[in-house]
């Protein structure tokens, strides 16, 4: 099994659940008004008045069958508006209970 950890501009959040939905990804924890800034050339985002955009971020444990088709669909929809992002991290889980 993996983790995905997928972080996204707040104006995606529709768009991130609705491929959770069509990748048949039911499980997930949301975690709302996430701040941050992208490695490259990411704006921040901080909920500020200088910065006022947030960003959200979902974790969800999948079959590592999954992995391939949700990070295309993650690709695809960062491929659509660059200056929102959305940005996707795999971890491995050893145990769950």
């Amino acid at each position: 099994m993996k983790s995905v950890f997928i972080v996204y501009n707040q104006a995606n959040s529709e768009r991130v659940e609705y491929m959770l939905d069509m990748l048949e990804i039911r499980g997930f924890t949301m975690f709302q008004e996430v701040q941050g800034r992208g490695t490259t050339d990411g704006e921040p985002r901080r909920g500020t008045h200088t910065w006022p955009e947030m960003n959200s971020a979902i974790m969800a444990v999948v079959e590592d069958d999954q992995v391939f088709s949700l990070l295309q669909a993650v690709r695809q929809l960062d491929a659509r508006n660059k200056e929102v992002g959305v940005r996707a991290f795999v971890w491995n889980i050893e145990q769950t209970v």
